[in-house]
């Protein structure tokens, strides 16, 4: 039986530290899987719910962007999947009687966790200007609050359409349409705050901003190497794909500040090995310095080139472009500049080297740990060096393999939520739909909580999403978000920013991916697109949590006709009514989408095109792939300070935070702690246990402090420390970001440690 939510938010001051673990998965996984989907579902709804997770004629998993096997296990989903499910399928209600008792001043004090925890939004909700509760409003009355504010712009442009990367396909297009109509490109999405370097830098260099490997060239593959990334926690089916290619034969190497449990050792809970000895999987261990990979990828580089028939030279005269002007800067890497850079031993690095010059097919995954640095963009452009040197793009086996971290925020960019539109897009949209799109670039992210600040923009309006807690420099973005007019989240739950308001605020409570959508002309079902380019159909099997909740598209759909007004030629009700009319226009504006319809209809969906992996085509500015030879970077460390970069925990997903453990690192009952090498703590003077301010020190010469994290000593890499976000996002100043993708830096925050006032 499902149990009910927290009264109180539990202390967390006295978090309690055991040793970390070393393998992944296994037999605990199922248990704390089983015992979070009960707490939230109840054992009958449990069982109905997780087994229609990721299956060809279910529901796409609200987690992370993973995509699926073609065979796929009954059980086709990972720990922390079962919990976003469990999450979002709760039996837990947030009613109207809710916000009648809890004022908005109380939710601002509360945590993350204790939000999250409350349940299902069950009504729209409307906060007045001047109020302190929110309080029930009808749909009708919900979009009249919207179209008056908006109609009282004096320009478009003064509104932000911000994007979750839970939204589908079908509500990503009618949204970007919609803001369009209205005249503004202000489409700033989560994709900004996190893989925006890996697009800027692939789009660059090999025409396509996204990944050009399948699932099967990772089981074809002789070398994957796993960078800035921790699947056990952030995308744990991949150890399944890790643990497949390991027994056709690939090696790994992890390069990482952290070893990490996952990288480890796997027991799979789906195989008898798995519940018994598991998988090893990393061969090499690789702990670098934070921001050191442009400078050990630049050194790799120096040494295949000097290295006689180590270069693919057919496939670089052939396919490539800037070789000389890249090999000229790679000759100038030298040993000792690399070893400082990433504090990694001689030896290892030429293991590295060994394992890259005995394997034809390369494999390069990464996530948060490279695209968010201020030189992320270059650091990503010398992996995609390194692979072309050799040939290892435009193979089977081979390639690059950004991975993304949540369910459609790749399908959402492809969809047009971009704030930087291509102008074949803008032309295709303009051709279909019968007016001209705006050319101007609008908002990202970081330019978005500016025009906020400087009372550039008025209304915001978010579909879905957690945008105070995401975002940098917490205490900037919070009193940004509380100078607008008007801030409205489209959400299933509770979250921080539904309590840091504008002068007026509006919550919209939507349908899940696990709920039926039934529409006029009768059930519909969404597409998302996978971290690899699979796009495939989700359908919900539950009932919703409330006969007063909307779909996304059905959303934006009215809200277009109440501002656009009646003389707008969209057929937006044609379009709420059957999304499949929705798809027949993606597929006449979106390049790949042709024949949607029919297309999605196949079990497991199908592959978009990707030039440069099916072709060898590479569609950049100079008709082939790009060498580049951007300066060598890495963060620089002043005396006394420490490098610090924000992660995640075992119990969260992004903001969402499940519960207060992080059981592969040996915490538990409390976030509030920071991880500090042995030697750097014994240099510093902080003992095991004991508590500190963190401070970030930027050129700005603000003070930006998260005060109260437990020391805990911890094998990073030297120089090194990690604290879990949201809660040190206070720390990331606004404009400390990538050059060229405007990311916040929050992988590299230079910090010192004061003895903290609760010691």
């Amino acid at each position: 039986m499902a149990t009910k939510p927290p009264q109180g938010d539990p202390v967390q001051d006295a978090p309690k530290v055991a040793e970390r673990k070393r393998v992944a998965a296994g037999l605990p996984a199922i248990g704390h899987t089983l015992r979070m989907a009960h707490q939230q579902m109840g054992v009958k709804r449990t069982a109905l719910t997780l087994l229609s997770v990721n299956q060809k004629d279910g529901f796409d998993c609200p987690g992370c962007a993973w995509p699926e096997p073609e065979h796929r296990h009954k059980a086709e989903f990972c720990e922390n999947g079962a919990k976003a499910v469990a999450e979002e399928a709760t039996l837990r209600r947030v009613t109207p009687e809710f916000f009648a008792a809890h004022p908005v001043s109380d939710l601002a004090r509360r945590s993350g966790y204790w939000l999250g925890q409350q349940g299902r939004l069950t009504h729209p909700v409307y906060l007045p200007e001047g109020a302190d509760h929110y309080e029930p409003v009808s749909w009708e009355r919900a979009f009249d609050i919207v179209a008056e504010e908006l109609t009282a712009l004096s320009s478009p442009d003064e509104a932000l359409f911000y994007t979750s990367g839970r939204t589908s396909n079908e509500a990503a297009f009618l949204y970007q349409l919609f803001a369009r109509k209205l005249g503004t490109n202000n489409l700033p999405d989560c994709s900004n705050m996190c893989h925006e370097s890996s697009g800027s830098a692939l789009s660059e260099t090999i025409g396509v901003g996204k990944g050009s490997v399948l699932l099967e060239d990772l089981y074809r593959a002789d070398l994957i190497v796993v960078a800035g990334q921790n699947p056990g926690t952030n995308h744990p089916r991949m150890l399944s794909a890790l643990e497949k290619a390991k027994a056709n034969g690939a090696r790994v190497v992890s390069v990482n500040p952290l070893p990490e449990a996952g990288l480890e050792r796997f027991k799979n809970p789906q195989t008898p090995k798995g519940l018994t000895t598991g998988t090893s999987l990393t061969d090499l261990f690789l702990q670098i310095r934070i921001g050191g990979d442009q400078a050990l990828f630049r050194l790799l580089n120096k040494l295949i080139l000097d290295t006689p028939g180590a270069v693919d030279e057919e496939f670089v005269r052939a396919h490539t472009h800037g070789y000389e002007e890249f090999a000229e800067a790679a000759r100038t890497a030298d040993w000792d500049g690399t070893l400082a850079a990433t504090g990694l031993a001689r030896e290892d690095v030429e293991r590295f080297l060994r394992m890259v010059l005995e394997s034809d097919r390369i494999v390069v995954c990464w996530a948060m740990g490279l695209t968010q640095h201020k030189h992320s963009v270059p650091m990503i452009r010398e992996i995609v060096n390194f692979l072309l040197l050799r040939g290892n793009i435009g193979r089977p086996g081979a390639g690059v393999c950004p991975v993304r971290g949540h369910s459609n925020v790749q399908g959402d960019r492809t969809m047009g939520i971009f704030e930087r539109p291509a102008p074949a897009f803008l032309d295709a949209l303009q051709k279909e739909f019968g007016f001209e799109p705006p050319r101007e670039h609008g908002y990202d992210v970081v330019r978005a909580i500016r025009a906020l600040r400087d009372g550039e923009a008025k209304v915001f309006f978010a579909m879905g999403g957690n945008f105070v807690s995401a975002s940098p420099d917490t205490e900037v973005t919070e009193a940004a978000m509380r100078r607008a007019r008007l801030t409205v989240h489209v959400s299933t739950k509770l979250n921080r920013s539904h309590a840091v308001t504008g002068a007026r605020a509006l919550i919209l409570p939507t349908l899940g991916r696990t709920e039926r959508d039934l529409q006029a002309s009768g059930e519909q079902f969404v597409t998302v697109e996978d971290s690899m380019g699979m796009v495939h159909a989700s359908r919900g099997r539950l009932e919703p949590a409330s006969p007063h909740l909307l779909s996304e598209p059905a959303i934006v759909c009215r809200l277009a006709r109440r501002v656009l007004g009646a003389e707008d030629d969209v057929p937006w009700e044609e379009f709420e009514k059957d999304y499949a009319t929705v798809r027949d226009r993606i597929a006449r504006v979106v390049p790949g989408f042709e024949d949607f319809n029919a297309r999605v209809a196949h079990p497991g969906g199908f592959a978009l095109p990707h030039a440069p992996r099916d072709e060898r085509r590479f569609p950049t500015a100079t008709g082939k792939a790009n060498f580049t030879a951007a300066p060598v970077e890495y963060p620089e460390l002043p005396e006394g300070r420490l490098l610090l970069q924000t992660l995640r925990s075992h119990d969260q997903y992004n903001t969402t935070i499940y519960g207060l453990d992080d059981r592969y690192r040996g915490i538990r009952n409390g976030r509030r702690v920071v991880l500090v090498n042995p030697d750097d703590a014994q240099e510093l003077k902080l003992a095991d246990g004991s508590y500190v301010d963190l401070v970030s020190e930027w050129k700005d010469g603000v003070e930006r402090r998260a005060p109260g994290f437990r020391v805990v000593h911890y094998p990073t890499a030297r120089g090194c420390a990690a604290a879990y976000y949201p809660e040190t996002n206070v720390l990331v100043p606004l404009d400390a970001t990538a050059d060229v993708s405007n990311t916040p830096a929050s992988k590299s925050v230079v910090v010192r440690l004061e003895q903290s006032a609760t010691d």
